[in-house]
């Protein structure tokens, strides 16, 4: 299958990183491939490591890519474990990161993935097949107040007690295997109010599932933990964020690191010993702009925040 590739935020991505022919630069989720293709094609004598959990990126980004397999090492695994992955390459520090946490186009347009809630598929949304945890256990194996609980937290859906409530009472007689089975339960669980709302009645539970699926906000909070560490001195790091979920970690991050001392302001002295090592490049985040917005849709609720090394 061939798909329509569109890299959210890709020039406001490249100024940000202030690439340097020679520097050593980590795409931590390389998809299609669309960010790391401009980055290593600035490169000379320098190094991209791209990272995706899926396999299936994997291959055809590498595909894409393959004329600067000298400069590329591509990379199976999850940029949560970015410093067991960094050690295994002999690399303590790097000149800049970049994070797109969005799900990929093909993740989406490859219906039998079950990421998306517009078409018919088995319920599965793993970004990493070999994964043992599906949608499919998620919706029919979970306890009702584990699912009233990511439905709130993950997807901040307000009718998440309706919606868990239904999805029991419905796999009691028949379990729900397809996505579009779980969209029929979901609005049967809806006001006749909430239906007529512009937003898809099932994306914000479609959000949370995948989430919880897929440990999503766990893995970027051990992300953000460790990543300013493994940054040279006026390297960049640059996330993109999709939800208010995943902006607010990394807002958060960014600003813990910003403050430096955690120490009570009524103490006389510094006890805590933490120092500042970033600085936000943006005080507010990127947003596409309306060209970008007009040509891809799917970018309407992209952030890109950016720091620095100090």
């Amino acid at each position: 299958m061939e798909f329509k590739h569109y890299s959210v935020l890709l020039w406001e991505c490249i100024d940000a990183l202030n690439i340097k022919p020679d520097g050593i630069y980590i795409d931590g989720t390389l998809g299609m491939g669309g960010h790391s293709k401009e980055i290593v094609s600035r490169l000379t004598t320098g190094r991209l490591i791209s990272i995706d959990r899926d396999e299936r990126a994997i291959a055809r980004a590498g595909e894409r890519l393959k004329e600067y397999s000298d400069r590329l090492t591509l990379v199976h695994g999850n940029f949560r474990d970015l410093n067991s992955i960094l050690n295994d390459f002999g690399i303590d520090k790097v000149d800049g990161m970049l994070f797109d946490l969005g799900v990929s186009s093909p993740q989406l347009d490859e219906t039998e993935r079950g990421f998306s809630y517009m078409s018919d598929a088995p319920l599965d949304m793993r970004m990493d097949e070999s994964e043992s945890l599906s949608a499919w256990f998620v919706v029919n194996k979970w306890p009702e107040e584990k699912l009233r609980r990511i439905l709130y937290d993950f997807g901040e859906e307000r009718y998440a007690p309706r919606i868990a409530s239904a999805i029991v009472e419905k796999r009691q007689t028949k379990s729900i295997d397809t996505t579009l089975e779980l969209v029929d339960v979901i609005k049967g669980a809806m006001p006749a109010a909430a239906l007529r709302e512009k937003q898809h009645p099932a994306k914000r539970s479609f959000q949370a599932i995948r989430i919880a699926v897929n440990d999503e906000l766990e893995a970027i909070s051990e992300l953000m933990s460790c990543a300013a560490d493994h940054l040279s001195p006026g390297g960049r790091l640059a996330v993109i964020s999709f939800h208010s979920l995943e902006d607010r970690i990394i807002k958060n991050s960014f600003q813990s690191r910003e403050r430096g001392c955690t120490c009570p302001r009524e103490f006389p002295v510094c006890t805590c010993g933490f120092v500042q090592t970033l600085k936000s490049v943006t005080r507010k985040p990127i947003l596409p702009s309306a060209k970008e917005l007009d040509e891809n849709p799917r970018s309407r609720s992209a952030k890109l925040r950016v720091a620095e090394r100090v």
